[in-house]
Parts: structure tokens; sequence; C-alpha cells
């Protein structure tokens, strides 16, 4: 339903990873080497191969199995009636998406070094590296970064870098790398082959790069003093300029390249239900894209009359038999997550995001700009993304528009909501600002407080123990409490 691409997001090409840079056999003998030789075997894997997996499989766990399966109920999109425990933030380690992202960036290591990579290749790898270090920085803190991939070279006991150094190390920092490699996407004329996301665009990535350099930008902004690159980025016209720039990938209409909802047990997808938080925000907005993202209640089609309603976030399945809830009253995820294969896209980033981050950043008072104009641009292109039409009195609800006392809250509320499903994202937003107020559920787990991050595998405490410790006492405990660098006040 969204986008226009059609690639085979499930196209996960694992086996590539372990595949050596040649395959050729030892000899003694020219011409062993010839009898040896396997016509149907290449003897390297072309960096295109690698490519596609790197992107694919992020994609794919940013969408899935981290957005719509994790994020969704932290973030307050989905409340689970009874076996999902994250939304009592019983948060847990995340170890599996740790490794794969460490997979990645070993296998980004490895199409830098392949015959046939080029600099464009290597800019692509430098923003999907960054994308993969902002992902464990913001979930975990203070983690590997200089020596994160050294494991290939026999270095299994990595240091962790502190966050700031992560993001603001003037030669290596997240910062810096997506400065450098926007710069060579925009010059060079090199080609890249499969690019799964912007099929070869560099122009695209040039976007793509300069956009996450401003979402980073406004993730470590309570930091900053000096806010000119910010304003460099909001004047340069390198940003995405449309929904067309945005950073997507359809999933597909046939198995396996369907969305994985779609193919799951039908008890996951009733796991997630619309929550009285989106319920009482998109109420007040009267907001039309509800029919898009959410069902009717069972109960009120069956009244007809049909109507949407939440559940409160943080409810064990006692508490939920004890006031009488009716599930069959509580709204479910909408069709494109379920009964549509192809109806939603693995997101990485949308054109609405950078729009209320310039909002957000002009109001703030970091950059010079029409505060009013980024808002709404925000929000138009959130509506056109989802394909529904923004009703003709939407902007100008008392709700909605601007009034300049209460600009930030409207400004970050849509922007959490334009946020749904695109991995952990919201969260963090949400940590940063405080905005929307996300309140935990009676039978959370966590003392009352919103948890800020994953607990450290139990891999890097067996494995890593001395490296592993040094980072826990630092970030100030491995607990599900201890803030990041970026969000402390």
């Amino acid at each position: 339903m969204i986008g226009t691409q059609k690639i085979n997001i499930m196209n996960k090409l694992y086996i590539l990873s372990f595949i050596g840079f040649t395959v050729l056999l030892g000899s003694c003998t020219d011409e062993f080497d010839e009898l040896n030789e396997n016509p149907n075997s290449p003897e390297t894997v072309d960096p295109q191969f690698l490519l596609s997996n790197i992107i694919s499989v992020e994609a794919d766990q940013n969408a899935f199995s981290q957005g719509f399966r994790l994020a969704n109920y932290i973030q307050q999109f989905a409340a689970s009636v009874e076996f999902e425990r994250i939304d009592r933030y019983e948060m847990g380690t995340n170890s599996e998406y740790w490794n794969t992202i460490f997979q990645l960036l070993s296998d980004i290591k490895s199409m830098r070094e392949l015959q046939g990579s080029n600099d464009a290749y290597n800019a692509v790898g430098d923003v999907m590296q960054s994308f993969l270090f902002s992902q464990l920085t913001d979930m975990w803190g203070d983690v590997p970064y200089s020596d994160a991939v050294n494991a290939l070279e026999g270095q299994f006991t990595p240091t962790y870098d502190t966050q700031e150094r992560i993001y603001t190390n003037p030669d290596t920092g997240i910062l810096a790398v997506l400065e450098q490699a926007s710069i060579t996407l925009e010059n060079s004329n090199a080609t890249i082959n499969g690019d799964v996301l912007f099929n070869g665009d560099l122009n695209k990535w040039m976007r793509f790069a300069n956009s996450l350099r401003l979402r980073y930008l406004m993730r470590i902004s309570k930091r900053l003093t000096d806010y000119s690159e910010i304003q460099a980025l909001a004047s340069s016209g390198k940003l995405m300029q449309s929904n067309a720039d945005n950073a997507v990938l359809p999933y597909l209409t046939s198995a396996p390249n369907q969305y994985p909802m779609t193919l799951s047990a039908l008890g996951l997808y009733q796991e997630h239900r619309m929550t009285t938080t989106v319920d009482s925000v998109l109420t007040l907005w009267n907001d039309p894209r509800v029919n898009v993202l959410y069902k009717p209640t069972q109960a009120s089609v069956n009244n007809g009359v049909p109507e949407f309603k939440g559940l409160q976030n943080g409810q064990g399945r006692e508490t939920i038999a004890a006031r009488g809830i009716d599930l069959n009253d509580v709204s479910l995820f909408g069709a494109i997550f379920r009964d549509v294969p192809d109806g939603v896209d693995a997101q990485f980033m949308q054109y609405s995001e950078v729009q209320f981050a310039l909002a957000e950043a002009a109001e703030r008072g970091f950059i010079s700009g029409d505060v009013q104009a980024y808002y709404e641009a925000g929000i138009v292109a959130s509506f056109e993304y989802y394909t529904v039409e923004l009703p003709v009195t939407y902007l100008s609800q008392e709700t909605v528009a601007l009034n300049g006392t209460d600009n930030l809250n409207k400004i970050l509320t849509q922007k959490w909501f334009s946020l749904i499903a695109n991995g952990h994202e919201a969260w963090f937003n949400v940590r940063r600002t405080g905005i929307p107020s996300l309140k935990p559920g009676p039978d959370n787990l966590n003392n009352n407080k919103y948890p800020v991050r994953y607990l450290y595998p139990e891999s890097e405490q067996a494995t890593n123990s001395v490296n592993y410790k040094t980072a826990a006492e630092r970030i100030g405990g491995d607990n599900i409490n201890s803030q990041n660098w970026w969000e402390k006040e």
C-alpha cells in the first residue's frame, strides 16, 4: 500500500556473511589449480549481495521484531492482553538484536574489503553502520564502538566507548562519519548494485545521510551549545524533500516476502491492541488515520455502530479480568498489519520525521524558520504516507493548530504518532523530551518508572566481563533505568 518500490525484503542472504573472501583451494601446481577450479562457484563474493543482506535484514528487524513486536508496547502504540510482559516493563536484554547488529557490522566491514567495492559502497556502508551504532548506543548506552568489529581479527573483548564519544568524536563519531559519507555520495561517480532501498540512487542516500545527521543532532541537543550544524542542514536543501525520499522498504504480496505479521499466529496479532493513549490522542485530534492503523472493535461492528476503543497499557490478565474488560470491545491493529501482505513498509526514516525535527528545532530557537510550515508539512506528509485524506479543518482545530503556548507538545506528539512501528525511534524521542507523557500501567514491573534502556546481554557479562563491568559502573548500573548521556537533565 505504501511506497512504489517492489523489492524482496526477505531476501536475507545471511549465508553470504559467512562466505570467505575467496574459496580458492591451495595446490602445488598450476595444473592442479586448473583441475580444481569449479566454474559454478565464484571465487569472491560481490559486494552487492552483502549490501542487499545488510539493508533487508536490518529493515525487517526495525519494522517487525523491534518495531511492531517490542517497541510498540514501550511507546504505547500497543497494549498486551496477556503474554507480552514488555508491556509491563520486563525489558530483558534484547540480546538477539545486539547479536544481529554486530553481525551486520561485520558484513559492512567485509563489504568494504571485497573486490569490486568502491567509494559509493563504502559511503553507503558508513550510513548503514552509523544507523546500526545509533541503535546500539540508544538502546544500551555505552557500547563497543572503536573496537566493535575487531572480533573478525581475533579480538573478542572489545572496550566500550562512551555514548558522547560515539556520537561526537570529531574524526570517528557517528555525526562525523555521516557528514563525510554525505559529501562522498554527493560527489561520487561510482555505481552500486544490490541497493534494495534506493535502487542505486546516491542522491537519495545523500539525503538519507543528512536527515540521519539531523535526527542525531536533535537526539543530543540537550548536550549541545552550538546549533550551527542543525541550521546548516536546515538551509542546505540536502535533506529529504518529500515522501519520495523516504528510507522505506516495501514488503511484497507473496510468501515469504510478506510482512511477518501476516504469516504469524493469530494469537500474536491479537496480543497487540490499541491503547488508551492512542485512543485519547486520536479522538482529541479527530484523526482519520485511526481507520488505517487500527480496526473498530468487533463488538461495536456487531452492534452496527463501529467505534475504536483502547486498552490501558501494563495490565496483567488478572487485572483485565477483574475489571470486566471485554476484549471483543478493544480495537486490534489495522488490516495493513495483518490482512494485507504488502500493507506496510519496513521503515528507516520518513520525510515527516525530518519536518517535525525542523519544527522542534525552530520552536526551540536552534534554527531560523517557520515553525508552523515545518509542523504542517510533517502532518501532511504523514497523512499522504498512509494515503489518508487530510480533512479540510484538521490543521485549524484547536487541538492541532499551534497557539504559541503549547507548540512543543503538539509538535512532538504528532511526531510520536508518525513513528508508529518505526523501531524504537518514538521511544528515544519520548525519553529525550518527555512528550507525550507515557505513564506505566497498574501492573508494571519497574516500580512505576518508565524504562530507558535494555540490559546488556548475558554474553557480555560472561565473555567480556572486565569491559562490561567498567561500562555498567560508568552509566550508573546495568539496569533499565540508567539514563543515556543525551537524555540526562
